[in-house]
């Protein structure tokens, strides 16, 4: 069992950063893939972006290509996103996520964070 635990979001104008991080609870944490979704109110969740366990391998989706990027400290069981040049259609509550894999990791994860919520102010 994986405890994910988000912090990091906040209000922040268009054209800002924001870090996200994520916590895992568990020494099994290395041996997951790590990733973000979001869900805009009224909008399903979508993925965001994903790390690999041993973080040679990522993947986003390409809205946030440029723009986003996530990384792994697996000494702190932690899992970050650094946001930058905010827009405000990336305001959303965001989920950290962790799976057996990438491929399972971008569809359907197998565990779940309780979510952040990160509003950009045009």
């Amino acid at each position: 069992q994986v405890q994910l635990v988000e912090s990091g979001g906040g209000l922040v104008q268009a054209g800002g950063s924001l870090r996200l991080s994520c916590t895992a609870s568990g020494r099994t944490f290395i041996s997951y893939a790590m990733g973000w979704f979001r869900q805009a109110p009224g909008k399903e969740r979508e993925f965001v972006a994903a790390i690999t366990w041993g973080g040679d391998s990522t993947s986003y989706t390409d809205s946030v290509k440029g723009r986003f990027a996530i990384s792994r400290d697996n000494a702190k069981y932690t899992v970050y996103l650094q946001m930058n040049s905010l827009k405000p259609e990336d305001t959303a509550v965001y989920y950290c996520a962790a799976a057996f894999s990438l491929g399972r990791l971008t569809t359907t994860p197998d565990y779940w964070g309780q979510g952040t919520q990160v509003t950009v102010s045009s």
